[in-house]
């Protein structure tokens, strides 16, 4: 059965062939592709058969896929496995093999090291910036990175121990990840009741 008319009025390719060029440009997890091919308005029998073949090819495999992102954004882009978490979740990656390529990344790349590097370099290009400062700075820029908080503490204590004190503020109040989701949202209200 031939493939529809894209609504560009565009008639695609095949969807094989079609998913493989995505492919080729970057990896994708097996929700982004039936998304694109969906897009590309081919029929979903045709997506389902295309998604089943591009596995059995071992072309598509979102276990793969999540130990090779954790890999890449945690080693070489040097974000904490937080934020990964959420991309991936994000691409459609089911939960437990976001966190089994997570741990399988973590046997490769260390999150502490990359972390390290990522505060150092931070460090040193905000080298105008009052330390006290620059110190606060640095700790929401790397809980913006993704990486857990107990982790971002004990690197900025041992790396800088004369600023420690800038901590104390971040230590008393616990974050809202570490929050159940609905103690987070009741200590939301509450803070903007008392504002």
């Amino acid at each position: 059965m031939p493939s529809k008319p894209s609504s560009s009025g565009v008639r695609p390719t095949n969807a094989f062939a079609y998913a493989l060029r995505r492919l080729a440009l970057r990896d994708h997890s097996e929700r982004e592709i039936v998304s694109a091919l969906g897009r590309k308005a081919f029929a979903a029998d045709e997506i389902t058969s295309v998604v089943e073949r591009l596995r059995r090819e071992r072309l598509l495999d979102d276990a793969r896929y999540a130990q090779r992102h954790a890999s890449n954004r945690i080693g070489a882009r040097g974000m904490g496995r937080n934020r990964v978490r959420a991309e991936l979740r994000r691409r459609g990656v089911p939960r437990e093999t976001v966190e089994a390529g997570i741990a399988a990344a973590l046997q490769d790349v260390s999150e502490a090291e990359s972390m390290e590097v990522v505060a150092r370099r931070y460090w040193r290009q905000h080298a105008r910036v009052a330390p006290e400062i620059r110190f606060r700075r640095l700790h929401s820029f790397l809980m913006r990175r993704g990486f857990a908080a107990a982790l971002v503490v004990e690197l900025l204590r041992g790396l800088w121990p004369e600023w420690r004190q800038a901590l104390d503020d971040f230590e008393t109040a616990p974050s809202a990840s570490d929050q159940p989701e609905n103690e987070a949202s009741t200590e939301t209200a509450r803070e903007d009741r008392e504002r």
